[in-house]
């Protein structure tokens, strides 16, 4: 049986420097806070907290002082901040560039409109640590919408200026885009495309591979919002296209008959555990 692993499937870089900050961190002290999962992956979670890294929530950081704390690549809102200074933590910021870019260019817009009564429009999941990071640039003021179907929550007799969660679909961002635009047209309307093509590229690429192969094994945690939209754009072009998490999850049974397996996963899959899984089916 051939087996291929997507060479472009794994980290993406804001994740890269964020697990090697943390390594980094943990070879000299050997041991760190990290604020909410270091990634969407508890297989990668558990290898990490066998290094000395904790994962703490937000109750448990407005406790600690005197230490220090990381911030993921998804970054953090001015509260966060604040109450590091107020508690004498310091932070080991691994906020990805594209995201802290998104927070700095949110913060500007909502300053520039908010005097008229503006709306800072986010397309993204409202309780994703990303979408919460950016909401905090603005106040909490923001409108989040998770789709197309939640446009009504715009007020239309205001001024509109919309982003993006940076991984969520190009297509869906366009397709609100030009929902929005049709009620309001252009005087009071304004977008940025802020969506990560290191993430958003990958759709069209791996609805290539899946089509190549006669079945797919999509790597990814169960929490993993790239990872469940990745997936449902393989599945949609190969049927036998099946999702797991864990080595116990893999079914002997989908490769029966089966020549050509390929395996990709989501940016917060780590690339050893595609190879873990590719080495399990090869055995099959």
């Amino acid at each position: 049986m051939k087996v291929t692993v997507n060479k472009n499937s794994g980290f993406c870089f804001g994740v890269v420097n964020a697990i090697k900050t943390a390594e980094t961190e943990l070879d000299k002290s050997g041991k760190l806070y990290c604020l909410g999962d270091i990634v969407h992956n508890a297989i990668e979670v558990k290898r990490l907290a066998e290094k000395g890294l904790e994962i703490i929530d937000y109750k448990k950081f407005k406790k600690l002082k005197n230490t220090k704390v990381m911030i993921r690549a998804h970054g953090e809102p001015p509260e966060t901040y604040r109450i590091a200074k107020e508690n004498n933590i310091e932070l080991i910021d691994a906020s990805c560039k594209v995201v802290l870019s998104l927070q700095e260019k949110i913060k500007n817009q909502y300053e520039s409109i908010k005097d008229i009564g503006g709306q800072i429009v986010i397309y993204g999941k409202k309780d994703h640590p990303e979408v919460i990071g950016l909401n905090g640039q603005v106040n909490n003021n923001a409108v989040i919408i998770e789709s197309p179907e939640d446009i009504d929550k715009i007020d239309f007799e205001k001024a509109v200026s919309l982003f993006a969660q940076t991984t969520r679909s190009i297509e869906v961002f366009y397709k609100i885009k030009d929902e929005i635009k049709s009620k309001i047209g252009d005087n009071n309307f304004t977008f940025q495309d802020s969506i990560c093509r290191q993430v958003a590229n990958r759709a069209t690429e791996f609805k290539k591979f899946a089509i190549e192969h006669d079945v797919l094994i999509f790597v990814s945690g169960k929490k993993s919002s790239n990872g469940k939209f990745l997936y449902s754009v393989c599945k949609s072009v190969n049927p036998n296209t099946y999702f797991v998490s864990e080595i116990s999850e893999i079914n002997k049974e989908w490769f029966t008959g089966i020549s050509d397996v390929g395996i990709c996963g989501a940016t917060s899959t780590p690339r050893w555990l595609m190879e873990k899984v590719a080495g399990i089916i090869e055995k099959f």
